[in-house]
């Protein structure tokens, strides 16, 4: 019988004629497994992977949700465990992203900040301290 191991990849939803996506390589070092475009060269889904950790980034089609953009919020946070939490924060931010809550450690055990990328999704980067 073989093993069949359960991974959560979330799709993020970007702006329909997005052309760019190399936030995601700058900031987090992220690796692009594929990459598929529409005619006029916008980005219709792309595979990327953090670590080993697969996300996907799919451009609005109606009846499949909206992006943090149009919708002006967003309704998850995408939690991002590493090593040294400052380092990728600050490689973050120095590729686009923006300060939502400085780098902090709780009480209850976690070093955490919180970004907003440029395509409006929230990132928590964190570890346990």
């Amino acid at each position: 019988m073989s093993k069949t191991q359960t991974v959560f990849a979330p799709l993020l939803k970007i702006e329909n004629g997005i052309t760019d996506i190399s936030f995601y390589k700058r900031a987090f070092n992220a690796s692009e497994h594929f990459c598929f475009t529409n005619d006029d060269g916008s980005i219709h889904v792309a595979e990327l992977d953090i670590d080993g950790a697969i996300f996907h980034l799919h451009e609005q089609m109606p009846g499949s949700g909206s992006c943090p953009h149009k919708l002006n919020d967003t309704t998850v946070t995408i939690g991002l465990f590493t090593e040294n939490v400052h380092a990728v924060f600050d490689r973050a931010v120095a590729a686009g992203a923006t300060i939502m809550n400085p780098v902090t450690d709780y009480e209850y055990g976690y070093r955490q900040g919180d970004l907003k990328d440029p395509f409006g999704h929230i990132w928590t980067i964190q570890k346990v301290i």
